[in-house]
């Protein structure tokens, strides 16, 4: 056909589309044009073209609408050549766009209203107006009409591009608009120095414009003004006048915004003030600080008073900024001083201070001299008194004046290689600076020396002491003394003499008591050292001593009178013409009597009591006495060589003649042996008794008039062991009998013992009466050895042990199962481990072939399985498991299991009749119970033939069958729960013999 070659274009206007053809070869007589939707197909204009022309356009048309346009050229013998083509209008741009921040510092919230007309969607971008970079590229759908750009820089412009998208073409929309700023934080205004103040502030780049005002407080002027573009941190302002308090102002824009933000407030450094100096006032005790007024302001003057070499402040006063000068009044005396004058400005300050003045001192209060016990030296000490130092003088009456300058903090002195009593006059005054105080006088005395040589004597007596001494040395006007008993330090006599008295007598003391004699040399109102000397009156010599006997305990008791006076001890000498050793006992002043023991049995004694006073002694006369004999000692009685003999020994301890030795049975206490023996035996068997019996003993000492009996001892003999031990186990108890015959004589009982044997385990024991003869061990371990030891038993003696082993049953086997593993020449038995011990098991398998074998294995005793290997195949077996111990048994009961059996072999399919089917097959060792033999139509799977036959059989005919049809035959060996198959076999009966023929 002939081709218009249509094109369409919009030129521009989003209501009109122009089409344009070109002219077909021959020409045209004219052309029809037809406008429809493009997705309806609704016809919504047509037009017409006359010959010669190429284009049309369609007017009216809905702005981003797609459109089918269909031109039709009219050609020569009435044919037409048509073409179609689709276009779309431009769209038309979007109306009332607007982008807002809403005083958002991060957001732009845009919004618009719709054209007219359709579109495809919008697509917005925005620029960042600074950078020039585009920040977001959005598509949207056709249907919104708001869009919130976030995340955005504060107080930045942007510009928006709104396009309204139709095919390939689109109209574009712009605006522009800025985020709110955001404020500054952090503001801080600190001072550089007393002339500037430096302001810095944190989040400078969420505004285009920062506006800083700086305002002088005290004059409310505004001192500076500053505008600083984007990122700007901190500034410096100059120039500013010291200690004065400045408040800051920051504002930001951003476009139409303008958003206030922090102030800060803060003083410039002061200025200190100069020619600070302090000197003394007109008052007393008082100081006047001055000093020069420095450029600037300042809120006040803080002048601190400082007082000693440290500078401790002790006073603080504040006054105006415009004062030069203050006063303190009531200042401490002779004490040194500072000031130091700060000028304030708010937080702030600047210091001077001034060099060191002093108030006039004051004497020291407190004097004292003191001689603190020393007869060559004197003590000067008083309270502390403020100033540098104090000047010391010590004047004796005849002795040159002694001159001495000390520190401050010092408020004693001791004065060296002074009289012994003699008194002195103490002067002291206080320095401070220039100025010294009036001074302070006070006088004493110093210590004498004490008497020399001082003692004290009783000369011999009882009821005297003498005291003599030595003049003392120096200064002395006499002596002083007391005498004292030393142990109670009763005052007994006073005595004061002069310096020319050497020695003195005191009457009518008591004897033996201990005195002490205190001197001491006076002088003025003191005493020298007291010394001492101490002595004794000499002791009076006991009356009344006697030496009396006593039995239990075994010794010798001593008595005295009480003699008049003191006693420090008495001192007891006893001994014994017989022996070279003697007794030496000291005791208590209170002490009257004393007993001696561990003395030698029937020995004469003779004893001295000595009175003890000090250094002093007194003796009495001599008393005798003699001591009992003892009675023999570590008597023993023991089990003689035989079960009728029994050995008596004994030590003697001396002072004896004969010893006689008793015996008696314990229960009848009648004496029926009495044995004689001489002094120097030491022990006795005696024979003939009764084995296992209780016996007693008892020995008699005698030594002059007096006769004493030893500790009575029972003992027993030994008794005879059990006859004819044995030991056998209990059948229906895991137990062992234990029987014996009973021995001569007596005993108390008898001692069974129980040891497994093989085993760490400690030994069983247990009792049995003494008219015994068997015992029954009880809860013994099954299959199990046991040494069986028994005791007649007499007291805490044992006859010789008779020993036996004897073994227990053993326990048998439990849960014994025989499993068949899916072999049919293996079988696997197992069974449970019994308690107690065993030697080892017997496993017996039975066969029930014709054969009737058996198959015995001995196993270890911890074993728990076997597996049968090599046995008959479709074969009935029987196990038993029997647990050994030495010629005891214990065995489980049988278990029955069989083998798999194997399957037919040689299996062959014939049809001897139209009916009938003939099976037959060759068996595998006769290892079967029995065969079963089925027959199965192939079509149905159904089974139509099913026959049990026995163990020889080899062969079966199945009658009544269909002729001609095929038939599935399998034969299963049959061997107990078992059996196995031979595979399938497929044959078909024989047609009627009619049919044949």
């Amino acid at each position: 056909g002939t081709l218009l070659n249509l094109s369409v274009s919009d030129h521009g206007r989003s209501d009109s589309l122009l089409v344009s053809w070109d002219e077909p070869e021959g020409g045209s007589e004219g052309y029809s044009l037809a406008l429809s939707s493009l997705g309806s197909g609704t016809p919504l204009q047509n037009g017409s073209a006359g010959p010669n022309i190429t284009s049309f356009w369609f007017h009216g048309l809905t702005p981003g609408m797609r459109y089918k346009i269909e031109v039709t050229a009219v050609l020569a013998c009435m044919e037409t050549a048509s073409q179609t083509v689709t276009a779309q209008t431009s769209p038309s741009p979007i109306r009332n766009l607007s982008l807002s921040s809403g005083g958002s510092s991060a957001e732009l919230h845009a919004s618009w209203a719709h054209a007219h007309g359709q579109r495809d969607g919008y697509h917005l971008a925005l620029y960042h107006s600074d950078s020039q970079t585009l920040v977001r590229n959005v598509s949207v759908l056709p249907n919104a009409s708001t869009f919130l750009f976030d995340g955005l820089l504060a107080g930045s412009e942007y510009a928006l591009k709104v396009s309204t998208l139709a095919g390939s073409s689109q109209a574009s929309t712009s605006i522009h608009q800025w985020t709110a700023p955001s404020v500054p934080t952090q503001l801080r205004l600190s001072p550089g120095s007393s002339t500037s103040l430096v302001a810095s502030w944190a989040g400078a780049g969420g505004a285009a414009w920062l506006h800083l005002a700086l305002h002088n407080l005290l004059t409310q002027t505004v001192t500076t003004t500053l505008s600083a573009r984007r990122g700007l941190t901190s500034f410096t302002f100059q120039h500013l006048r010291p200690g004065t308090r400045y408040w800051l102002g920051l504002s930001v824009t951003a476009g139409p915004y303008t958003v206030g933000g922090p102030n800060a407030t803060a003083w410039t450094y002061p200025l200190s003030p100069g020619n600070v100096t302090l000197s003394s006032a007109e008052e007393q005790s008082s100081l006047q600080a001055r000093w020069r007024t420095p450029a600037g302001e300042r809120d006040f003057y803080l002048v601190t008073l400082q007082e000693g070499e440290d500078s401790a402040p002790t006073r603080n006063i504040s006054v105006g900024g415009d004062n030069s000068h203050v006063t303190f009044h009531g200042l401490s005396p002779g004490k040194q001083y500072s000031v130091q004058v700060t000028a304030v400005a708010g937080p702030y300050r600047a210091s001077a201070h001034s060099t060191a003045a002093w108030t006039q001192p004051l004497a020291p209060s407190g004097v004292r001299l003191s001689s603190q016990g020393s007869p060559y030296s004197l003590l000067a000490s008083w309270e502390e008194a403020t100033g540098e130092g104090y000047l010391l003088a010590l004047s004796p009456s005849e002795h040159p004046v002694k001159n001495s300058s000390l520190l401050r903090g010092v408020t004693n002195f001791t004065y060296e290689g002074l009289r012994p009593g003699t008194l002195y006059t103490f002067e002291v005054s206080t320095v401070a600076g220039p100025y010294t105080s009036a001074p302070r006088r006070i006088t004493n005395w110093t210590y004498p020396l004490p008497p020399q040589q001082l003692a004290l004597s009783n000369q011999g007596h009882s009821t005297s002491l003498q005291a003599s001494w030595k003049a003392a040395p120096a200064g002395s006007t006499g002596y002083t003394g007391t005498l004292r008993e030393t142990k109670s330090q009763k005052q007994v006599r006073n005595m004061t003499v002069g310096n020319n008295w050497t020695n003195v007598t005191f009457e009518d003391l008591v004897p033996g008591r201990q005195y002490t004699l205190e001197m001491a040399s006076i002088a003025g109102p003191y005493r020298s050292p007291v010394q001492s000397a101490t002595d004794w009156t000499y002791p009076l010599a006991p009356a009344g001593v006697t030496l009396t006997n006593t039995r239990r305990p075994l010794g010798l008791s001593a008595f005295w009178d009480k003699a008049a006076g003191d006693v420090d001890q008495f001192q007891l000498q006893l001994y014994s013409k017989s022996h070279s050793a003697q007794r030496n006992i000291s005791v208590g002043p209170n002490t009257h009597n004393y007993t001696f023991l561990g003395l030698s049995p029937g020995i004469q004694y003779f004893l001295k009591v000595t009175v003890l006073a000090g250094p002093y002694r007194s003796s009495s006369h001599f008393a005798t006495e003699w001591t009992y004999p003892l009675s023999l000692a570590n008597v023993s009685v023991q089990p003689g060589q035989r079960p009728q003999e029994l050995r008596v020994s004994w030590v003697e301890s001396g002072g004896g003649r004969d010893h006689l030795v008793q015996l008696s049975v314990a229960e009848s206490l009648s004496v029926i042996r009495n044995v004689s023996v001489p002094r120097g035996v030491t022990q006795l068997d005696l024979e003939g008794l009764v084995p296992g019996s209780r016996y007693r003993v008892e020995i008699i000492s005698q030594a002059g008039p007096h006769r004493t009996s030893s500790q009575t001892v029972i003992s027993y003999t030994v008794p005879l062991p059990p006859l004819s031990l044995s030991a056998s186990p209990v059948s229906t108890a895991w137990a062992l009998a234990v029987q014996w015959e009973t021995p001569p004589g007596q005993r108390d009982g008898y001692l069974l013992s129980v040891h497994e044997e093989g085993s760490s385990s400690p030994a069983r024991n247990l009792e049995a009466g003494k008219d015994s003869t068997n015992v029954t061990l009880t809860q013994l371990a099954p299959g199990t050895c046991y040494l069986v030891g028994i005791w007649a038993v007499a007291g805490p003696y044992r006859s010789l042990p008779k020993n036996i082993t004897g073994c227990t049953v053993p326990a048998a086997p439990t849960n014994l199962s025989l499993t068949n593993p899916g072999s049919s020449s293996e079988l696997y038995a197992c069974w449970n481990k019994p308690p107690g011990r065993r030697d080892h098991y017997r496993v017996v398998l039975h066969s029930f072939s014709t054969q009737g074998r058996e198959r015995v294995q001995t196993l270890h005793p911890d074993a728990q399985n076997i597996t049968w290997t090599h046995l008959e195949a479709g074969s009935k077996f029987a196990v038993q498991v029997t647990a050994v111990k030495g010629l005891f048994e214990a065995s489980t009961t049988n278990v029955t299991q069989w083998t798999y059996p194997l399957a037919p072999a040689s299996l062959t399919l014939g049809s001897p009749a139209a009916s009938m089917l003939h099976v037959s097959w060759a068996a595998n060792r006769r290892e079967a119970e029995g065969y079963v033999v089925d027959v199965y139509d192939p079509t149905s799977s159904s089974r139509i033939g099913h026959v049990v036959l026995g163990a020889d059989a080899r062969s079966h005919t199945f009658g009544k069958l269909s002729p001609g049809t095929h038939y599935r035959v399998t034969v299963r060996a049959t061997a107990g729960p078992f059996h196995t198959s031979t595979p399938s076999f497929t044959h078909c009966t024989r047609e009627y013999d009619a049919l044949l023929a």
